[in-house]
This record gives C-alpha cells, structure tokens and sequence, in this order.
C-alpha cells in the first residue's frame, strides 16, 4: 500500500488534494471482468448511522478495524471492488488498494437508521459528477417506499432524476429497491415475494433510461419465490446481503440458489463478510466468491 492507515490523518490534514490525485492516476477496469460475474464488498452502513453488526452496536464505529478488514476483503482473489460513501473510498484511495477495482459510490444516505425522518431519504452522498470526477465506476441508491407515506414520491423522484444524470455520465446506477412500512415507529422492509416483484416492477422503470440500471435485491423470504421475483424484469441483478445471520450457512445456499437465475449477475455484501460470526474475514469472502 502507497501509504499506512496511520498516516491517513496526517495526509488528509496538509495535503487533501492528495484524493484527488490518487483517483486521477488509479488504473480502471470494466464493470464486468473475464468471471462474467460481479463480488463487491458493501461498506456504506456508517453513513447512515448503521453501526451494529450482529449482537455488537458499535462494531463499524472503529475506523481503523473497518479498513483493515475491507483492505484484507479486496485483496482476495475474486474480489471485484467495493461499494462505500465517499470519506471510506478515499480512505482506502489514499491506501491504494482500490487499483484495478471496481469503485462504486453510495449516493444517497439521508434516511439515518431510526430517526423519525428515516424514510426521507435524500441524496446526501456522491453525486454522479463526483463520481464522473473522481473516475469512480458506478453508484448505488437505496429506494424504499411507503405507501403510507408522501414523501416516498419525493424519494422516487429524485432518485429517477439521478439515474437519469447517472445515464448522461454513462455510469451504471445499482438501485436497491424495497416496499417498506413503519411497524411500532420501526421502518421494516417486506421481503414477501409479492413486494419485492412489485418493488422491483417500480424501481425498473425509473429515469428517461434504463441502459445503464442494475437491481440490487434481497433473497426473499422463500427463496423459491426469488425466480417469479427475477422474472418481473429485464435489468442485470446482484443479491444484497442484509444482516449477519444466526446460520450463515443457509444463507450461503440460499445465495447459491439465486445466483443460478439468469438476471443474477453476483453479490454486494458487506457486514456478514466483514464481521463473520468467527471473525475470519478471509474465509468468509472466498466462500462468498466460490459461490459466483
């Protein structure tokens, strides 16, 4: 690595174009390698306030540890890149671990975890001519919707207004899509085949284009249902990987299952493979990767 993590500080505090010339000079690749397939490590929890991992509140909050840990995930074979809000990409810019990788912004991250505005979930993260900048690969944003709730449409405007700027740069745009609803003052996600068909009915037509868009989508409940679910479109998918489970291993066969349906394109996981329930990380990304 170009520099150590314990002299990021330093160099962010008397050089912070250093970030700017570290994106200029990092080799690039394609979206998809010679796998045909996609394996992006996920690190974007703690900008929305998302810091617990299993039985653990606080277990993102040590930056050094989530670096370390995101530096060992890339350096894995088949590992494809890394998707993460802006100070963790730069972070790990300056590192010089992202060389080759796929690079994936996190766009909006305003519905912190919990709080009453949750579900107004603006774009708060990159924008697609940061990306375009910093000659970054692409960029992800969460699309969840009330019924319940008008401020969803606001949600869902914005975000068609994004993959459309996101479609001008050429930059694919990964769009998380859930119907969600408030249960005892909680957001809850309905993982039901019949919502996720329909949240993904609703996100695929989104923006004055379409060229550029990828599903990013839970297994579902029955993960029998994830076919009817991969049928409701067209768009390339990658399966997201939620929490740490109690039985990784069934998410893991779980994860198999789908990934055999033609539209599932690979994984963006992040906290089951960076805080595995055994603390080895190694392990847990290659048997993600021997999945693909």
């Amino acid at each position: 690595m170009t520099t150590r993590i314990s002299d990021i500080v330093t160099l962010r505090a008397r050089n912070p174009g250093a970030v700017a010339e570290a994106a200029a000079r990092r080799p690039r690749r394609p979206l998809i390698g010679p796998s045909g397939r996609l394996m992006i490590i996920a690190a974007d929890h703690p900008a929305r306030g998302a810091l617990a991992v299993g039985g653990r509140d606080l277990a993102m909050a040590n930056r050094v540890d989530l670096l370390e840990r995101l530096c060992l995930a890339l350096s894995r074979p088949g590992v494809d890149g890394v998707l993460a809000t802006a100070d963790i990409l730069e972070d790990l810019l300056l590192l010089g671990v992202l060389d080759g990788k796929v690079v994936m912004g996190s766009m909006n991250r305003g519905g912190i975890a919990d709080a009453s505005f949750e579900m107004d979930d603006r774009f708060t993260g990159h924008r697609a001519r940061d990306l375009a900048r910093l000659r970054f690969d692409a960029g992800k944003l969460l699309l969840r919707i009330d019924y319940d709730d008008p401020g969803s449409l606001a949600t869902m405007e914005t975000a068609a207004r994004t993959i459309d700027a996101m479609a001008e740069h050429r930059l694919p745009t990964f769009v998380e899509p859930f119907i969600s609803r408030r249960v005892e003052g909680k957001v809850v996600n309905d993982l039901s085949a019949e919502a996720v068909m329909r949240s993904v009915a609703i996100a695929s037509g989104l923006g004055g284009t379409s060229a550029y868009t990828w599903l990013k989508l839970p297994v579902t409940q029955d993960p029998e249902d994830m076919a009817r679910v991969c049928e409701t479109s067209t768009l390339p998918t990658v399966l997201l990987g939620g929490e740490v489970a109690a039985d990784q291993d069934d998410t893991y066969d779980k994860w198999r299952k789908a990934l055999r349906l033609p539209t599932v394109q690979g994984l963006i996981v992040g906290r089951s493979l960076l805080y595995p329930a055994d603390g080895d990380v190694a392990s847990a990304v290659d048997t993600a990767v021997s999945l693909l």
